[in-house]
Order: C-alpha cells, then structure tokens, then sequence
C-alpha cells in the first residue's frame, strides 16, 4: 500500500555530565541555578536528567542536518557557558571515567523516583548518557515497517559512536560499557518486530493494562516508535563526543530511514534478520567499536567495518545527496581513522601511564580531554 512520504525532519537529544573543574569528579548537586540559566538561555531546550550531575538537550525539529547541527552547536555551547560560571564543565560521554555510582544523588522527580522504585540497584545505577535520533515519519504503519528493517543497522551506529571504556576507574575493556549497564533494566535491547502498528500497539496495552506502564514512553529498546513524537527514535547509540560525530551519526541515522522508504515506494525491502544474529553484531560493537569488523549477516562472515561503512554509504548516497548532508555523511570515514571517543580516552589513558602518571593522574588526564573535546568545533 503506498504511504505519503514522510517529512525526514529529523532532532537530536544528548545527554552530558557535569565535572567540576578543579576534581574532575561529578558534581551531585548542583546549584539549582544551572537549569534555570541553562532553561532561559536555551528557550527551555535543557532540562534535568535522573542523576542531578547529569544534563539533557534537545533540538528543536529541524528540516535539515545542517540546521540541526548549528542547534546542537548553540545548546553545548549555553551548557558550556552556565556551567563554567559556576566552576563545572559538561563532559559529552556515556560514562564518567572514575566517578562511582553510589556517590550520586537523584533528581527529586516524580517520574525518576518511581522508577528507581520499581527497579531498585538497576535504577540507582544509571550513571549513563546516550545519544536520541528523531526521524519524522508520520505514518504510524511505515514507522513499524522500516523499525523492523532498521535493527539490522543498529550496530553499526554504536561501533562508530562508542564512548564509555571506563567505569568507576578500571579499564572495562569494552568500548560501550553503557550498554551493559543500560540492558539490566527490562524492555531494553533490540525491537520486537511486528507485523502492523496495531500488533504494537496491542502489546504495549498488555502491559499497560497490566498496571506496569503508564505509556510506551517506558520502553527503552535501542530503536522505538516516538511515545511523544511522530518518528522513529534510535537509542543505541552513546553519546558522541566531538560534535561533528554526533551530526554525522545522525545524518546517516537520517539516510537509512530514507534510503528503507525508498525500497518501500519501488516494492522493495531489506531483509529482516533474526535478532539473535542481529545481537551478535551488537555485542561485537559493544566490545570491540569497529575494530574486530562486523558480521555481514547475507554472507554469514566478519568482514572489516572499513568494508562495510563504503557499503553504507553507497547504499545512502543518493539519499545524502537529497537530503543535502553528504559532508555530514561522510565524516564517519574521519571517525574511522580517527577512532571513537572510547579509542582516543584508551590512547590517552595509556599515554599518560607510560610517561609515568599514576592511574588516578591518567583518568584525570582523559578527563581533561573530554572536556576540551566537548567544545570542539562548536
């Protein structure tokens, strides 16, 4: 059945953490005042997170990658800005190389106290940020659609955003730690797939009904259908760093929705592959970012991530080109050289232990990275 196309505006939402600067620690309560400067200065675009050291913003709906990036370019920089008068710095990363968990305290909110109610350690423990892409699609049967065929992507979005080695001041030896400690919580991990928006929405009025969910705002898989918003949300990747990363994961978040749609209109599909083999994949990003390749799924091998990002963006440049983000598009091939978040904090950790710092010296050391590399290029 043909769908009208969908609008592909597309909006970002990142989460930071607050260091001070003299400690490099998290800050766990912070003056008040920082969301109320941050609130005015950013037309309300910055708001509380669970843990009070941590920050969110959010774009306003944008119609081009370029505009969304001169967005998120003007909400890091009012972040930067408040939080440096008070003597802090955000830090755009999925996790705090050595701050520890029980040390934080939560923000006094009805929503984050029933849920560190109801999941307990699990809650208390999300001392983590990620990065959201929006895309519009306002269809409600073409969002299910192309979320079934969108999975298969997932992880190749977070081997090229990877940002959290360290936890609590040991080298994890993983590149996404985060998601080890987001995937404790129920309704997280791959999409279910469905059949139709209404198979979906059934499921989800189980456990609404059932008194488990208020809405399917509550279901944190790492690609969803929007509770508040007509798009398609993905979550799986960390937050990124350097913010021409951020812009260029969601340009190419953008490009795959369209280039789906596309095979759509012509009758086409991609082909919708078990999660277990999907999983896998995952896994392999998790710990490896794009180092050890990934499997290509219709070949039933590992194949280098250099193979598979040129595939990707062949597949997508038509839709770069339309969308008019092929710059962006295709800055993931400086990620590649360049490497992660996650590889750069390792180069810098180890660097710093080989000219002799002690461990604690070498943390704060890729703290002081973190913070300089989140005002790159704003």
């Amino acid at each position: 059945m043909a769908v009208a196309k969908p609008t592909f505006t597309v909006g970002i939402e990142e989460e930071y953490l607050l260091v001070d600067l003299e400690s490099r620690n998290l800050v766990n309560d912070p003056p008040a005042a920082i969301m109320e400067e941050c609130g005015e200065l950013s037309g309300e675009q910055v708001s509380p997170e669970l843990m009070r050291s941590q920050i969110e913003v959010g774009t306003r709906v944008c119609k081009t990658v370029s505009q969304a990036r001169d967005e998120l370019s003007r909400l890091r920089k009012v972040v930067i800005e408040v939080a440096n008068k008070h003597g802090m710095a955000p830090i755009a990363v999925s996790a705090h190389p050595f701050a520890h968990w029980l040390d934080q305290k939560q923000t006094e909110k009805d929503r984050y106290q029933v849920l560190t109610r109801e999941m307990q350690a699990t809650a208390r423990k999300l001392l983590i940020s990620g990065m959201h892409v929006h895309v519009g699609i306002e269809d409600e049967e073409l969002r299910i659609d192309l979320m079934n065929q969108f999975s298969y992507f997932l992880p190749h979005l977070l081997a090229l955003s990877c940002s959290s080695p360290f936890w609590e001041g040991e080298n994890t030896g993983l590149s996404s730690y985060r998601l080890i400690v987001f995937d404790a919580l129920p309704r997280t991990g791959l999409p279910e797939q469905f059949s139709s928006h209404a198979e979906y929405k059934r499921h989800v009025e189980v456990l609404i009904n059932a008194g488990l969910l208020e809405d399917a705002s509550k279901i944190w898989w790492d690609l969803r259908p929007s509770a508040r918003y007509p798009t398609l949300e993905t979550r799986i990747m960390d937050v990124c760093t350097r913010l021409d990363d951020a812009v260029s994961l969601a340009a190419i978040n953008l490009c795959i929705t369209s280039m789906l749609y596309r095979l759509r209109r012509d009758n086409k599909r991609w082909r919708v592959y078990a999660a277990m083999l999907i999983n896998e994949n995952r896994w392999r990003a998790m710990r490896y970012s794009f180092d050890e390749g990934l499997i290509d799924l219709a070949k039933g091998e590992v194949v280098p991530f250099k193979v598979l990002l040129e595939e990707l963006l062949g597949l997508i440049a038509f839709d770069a080109e339309t969308l008019e983000c092929q710059t962006e598009v295709q800055r993931s091939r400086d990620i590649l050289r360049r490497g992660t978040s996650a590889h750069q904090q390792l180069g810098i950790y180890k660097t710093a232990l080989d000219q002799g710092s002690s461990k604690d010296e070498a943390l704060i050391a890729v703290v002081d990275w973190l913070i300089s590399e989140t005002a790159y290029g704003l």
